[in-house]
């Protein structure tokens, strides 16, 4: 680039957008790249700070800050993410076009960051994120950088193609077995049904009912087995989820022949949380904090359940980091930490 003073700038290009700060404190645009200078735009540049211009002088092995973002942001978008065509200050936004899981190749993320120039941010691995929700922010940092550079970051993105996905929902068929003898008897009220009728909604779920059982286990399975009878592909169990020897519900999990991914997690509220899986279903032991608790470790888990992404067994043990939820008197998940560590 060639510097040039404001004063003889004249009838040059602009080869980058200029910011400015008004009397207001507002930070903005005031003139966009490819801008040809005019006579009265020489105050406003000196207002706000400018008393040169810098003039594109293309080399070959340099690429404008635009086109270097431009080439980036076609590479790491996977399933139902749009960017800007058109960026702004050389920055990209990346946005969901549905409502689901945001979902990162964080190896991939991490190598693209240690490219000279390249800084990409995103929202966490796993967040569930909404249709038009902004997931990403991607930049160079100067106005120009190396052509290898940017060679270098868009072959990264494409040999570990999708870098960023988002898995939209899917309308499950959802069975809810409520366990208890004093909720089946009806000595007292359960407190379950309008909980889990909230979060089985708003993910567009197809509720096939709530079955009551005593605390009996072979009741308990004939519940579940009515309802995968019934096609469901996920089965919730409430109560029972203690460590007294008659709860009854981690049994009959196990006791239906599903591979357990978990019994546990190391996380608060909802420590009590069973994942398994059985062929097709998904089964749920919910730990009784959900029936008090705003968010508990299902709502951390229930996204990626109705969106399809895979729970190994093996990523349990990383949410303890960020496992304990504040308790906040407005919660505001998920945009907090809790249930976002190293896994």
């Amino acid at each position: 680039m060639r510097k040039v003073k404001v004063q003889e700038a004249v009838g040059e290009t602009l080869c980058h957008d200029m910011t400015g700060i008004d009397d207001k404190g507002f930070k903005g645009v005031v003139f966009k790249r490819g801008h040809v200078i005019r006579e009265e735009d020489i105050p406003v540049l000196l207002d706000i700070g400018k008393n040169h211009i810098f003039v594109w002088e293309p080399e070959a092995d340099e690429v404008h800050e635009d086109d270097a973002a431009l080439a980036l942001a076609e590479a790491v978008c996977g399933g139902h993410l749009d960017y800007d065509k058109k960026p702004s200050e050389g920055k990209i936004s990346l946005t969901s076009d549905t409502d689901g899981v945001f979902r990162i190749n964080r190896e991939a993320l991490r190598r693209i960051n240690s490219v000279p120039d390249y800084t990409v941010a995103c929202l966490p691995n796993n967040v569930r994120v909404h249709k038009g929700q902004k997931v990403c922010g991607l930049r160079i940092v100067p106005l120009v950088t190396k052509r290898e550079n940017v060679d270098s970051a868009v072959e990264i993105a494409r040999a570990n193609y999708p870098v960023f996905q988002v898995l939209p929902f899917r309308p499950l068929k959802c069975g809810v077995v409520i366990t208890g003898s004093e909720v089946y008897y009806g000595r007292i009220q359960d407190r379950f049904e309008p909980v889990l009728t909230k979060k089985l909604e708003g993910y567009g779920a197809t509720l096939l009912g709530f079955t009551k059982c005593p605390d009996d286990l072979d009741m308990i399975l004939q519940a579940v087995a009515d309802f995968r009878n019934q096609g469901a592909e996920l089965i919730l169990l409430t109560g029972g989820m203690s460590v007294d020897p008659d709860d009854l519900t981690p049994t009959a999990i196990r006791r239906t022949g599903a591979q357990v991914i978990t019994q546990g997690v190391p996380m608060q509220p909802g420590n009590m949380l069973m994942l398994a899986s059985l062929d097709k279903t998904m089964l749920v032991g919910v730990p009784g904090a959900s029936m008090h608790s705003k968010t508990t470790s299902l709502d951390v888990f229930l996204p990626r359940i109705f969106a399809g992404a895979p729970i190994a067994r093996e990523e349990i043990a990383g949410y303890g980091e960020g496992g304990l939820c504040m308790g906040c008197t407005e919660c505001r998940y998920p945009i907090c930490y809790f249930g976002f560590g190293q896994h």
